[in-house]
């Protein structure tokens, strides 16, 4: 039975077969949506919505009269009622699911409300993105009917007072349509299972018994999840036993750190699919081979502003000053990191979502992810960008034919001036002190700023290579295994004295 011959739902279907029309008029369309559905919640009520529905100008009503969010604002005035059980706040109806969500830095859980609503436009968006594949040259199409396996967070909830918490992708497979079922592994007994070697464990002994066309998950732990298949059944490539794996669907993090040591575990090549799914919502993905960007979801269920990401819009520590100039979809342009504000079906309103994005084609809509609000270095001006890092660091790596899956950033004082740190995680050889200075050069050449303060107050650059398994035990010792956790690329704060004494002690 494949899955594309599949009868969907007619609200999917329907869906589907939305008129193509600017992003501008899409956007509009949207907010209008949010806008009439939540009009009746305390928040609708107290922000106006009907008034800014009356206006001409919709969106720029919308941002005058709406403030913007982080999680902290937004929770404190507004989300923690819906935790509390009391309905109507931020939108319609009782909240009953959260997703439980830290980022990669942050130490207490946040609460992001999930509702039906959400999910639906999440699951639309999973299909177009699936029907998209004919956009793609040379795909195995008899293998799309074929077994997904989907690496994420416990389905056995947090149960609150009157709510159930987890990883958005726990959320996701216990709500996982009836349609989707029969190709869903590793199905939902499985999926149930909080402790997270122990999912892996039976994962590998299920292995001989599926046959998996797509593997879906962050890379680090998808890997390491192939890495035991074939280190248990004495395989050469995990298509030793899975024949028909064509299909890698990841998001989360840039993948060119990890893909010279995932296809080491390949007999042919896969055709890889880049997503951007947060716990707030699916807001783009990959809808053409080799697209250097990921298509934004314009047209379904979120509202998308854009703050350009630089000194004038936000602090030294990433905060979003007060009088920050948010743009619209059609006032973007391409090249410019932009901090990403989200309004969703569940509830979030201008909502700070801690991403920063680069428009590669603004007439596709098309983006990539270069950051975080908070993950950058700029100690003395240098404006370090995780994507530069990415960047330099693959650079490097290919030229010294070594793979390097994980790595950190932090930020140090040095002898009056400072300096940064550099951890990465490599198994083979390196020269250590050819790294660094390959680093170096590579991010003075990307960054000008960088450059500039290169031969000023940055006055050195450290680098240690530890093992992988490091980089994994110091997030298990940290309750971050599995699902969507990544590890972090700039390490600050308590994070950075937690990674600290863990190098020195081996504990937390």
């Amino acid at each position: 039975m494949s899955l594309i011959e599949f009868h969907l739902p007619k609200s999917i279907a329907k869906a589907l077969k939305l008129p193509a029309n600017s992003p501008k008029r899409q956007q509009i369309k949207v907010l209008k949506k949010l806008l009439k559905k939540a009009r009746f919640t305390e928040f609708g009520q107290t922000y106006k919505f009907d008034e800014i529905l009356l206006s001409r100008h919709e969106g720029k009503k919308f941002q005058e009269i709406v403030p913007t969010y982080d999680y902290n604002k937004i929770y404190n005035d507004w989300w923690y009622k819906a935790l509390d059980g009391i309905p109507d706040v931020c939108w319609p109806g009782k909240i009953k699911y959260f997703a439980l969500s830290s980022g990669t830095s942050e130490a207490a859980s946040k609460y992001i409300p999930i509702t039906n609503d959400l999910l639906k436009g999440n699951r639309i968006v999973m299909v177009k993105q699936l029907f998209s594949l004919r956009n793609y040259e040379n795909i195995p199409v008899r293998n799309i009917g074929k077994g997904w396996l989907m690496l994420g967070g416990s389905t056995d909830l947090q149960k609150g007072p009157g709510y159930y918490a987890g990883d958005l992708s726990g959320i996701t497979a216990k709500k996982v349509p009836f349609w989707f079922s029969p190709f869903y592994k590793p199905g939902k007994n499985i999926a149930k299972t909080k402790d997270w070697n122990k999912k892996l464990e039976t994962i590998v002994d299920e292995a001989p018994n599926w046959d998996i066309s797509f593997v879906v998950g962050v890379p680090a732990w998808i890997q390491m999840c192939m890495e035991m298949i074939i280190e248990r059944y004495k395989l050469k490539t995990i298509h030793d036993i899975w024949p028909n794996l064509s299909f890698f669907v990841h998001g989360g993090v840039s993948f060119e750190p990890y893909k010279k040591g995932f296809e080491k575990l390949l007999a042919h090549p896969l055709t890889y699919i880049e997503t951007y799914l947060a716990s707030e919502g699916f807001i783009a993905y990959q809808d053409r081979q080799y697209a250097e960007g990921m298509k934004l979801v314009t047209n379904e269920h979120i509202f998308f502003e854009f703050v350009l990401f630089d000194d004038n819009n936000f602090d030294a520590g990433g905060n979003l000053r007060a009088n920050a100039e948010a743009l619209m979809i059609h006032e973007v342009e391409e090249g410019k990191d932009y901090a990403l504000l989200l309004s969703t079906t569940a509830g979030a309103w201008r909502y700070l979502i801690g991403d920063t994005v680069r428009f590669t084609d603004k007439e596709k809509c098309e983006i990539i992810i270069t950051g975080r609000t908070k993950h950058f270095l700029s100690l003395v001006g240098e404006h370090l960008s995780v994507d530069n890092m990415n960047k330099a660091l693959q650079m490097a790596g290919e030229e010294m034919n070594v793979c390097i899956p994980e790595f950190t950033v932090a930020g140090i004082p040095y002898n009056n001036f400072f300096a940064h740190h550099w951890y990465v995680a490599s198994d083979d050889p390196i020269d250590k002190d050819l790294l660094r200075k390959k680093i170096d050069d590579h991010l003075k050449a990307l960054n000008d700023d960088y450059a500039i303060e290169r031969s000023s107050a940055l006055k050195e650059v450290f680098l240690d290579v530890l093992p992988e398994k490091d980089f994994m035990e110091f997030m298990r010792l940290k309750g971050k295994v599995g699902g969507q956790h990544k590890f972090p690329r700039v390490m600050k704060g308590a994070m950075l004295t937690d990674w600290q004494k863990f190098l020195a002690t081996g504990n937390l």
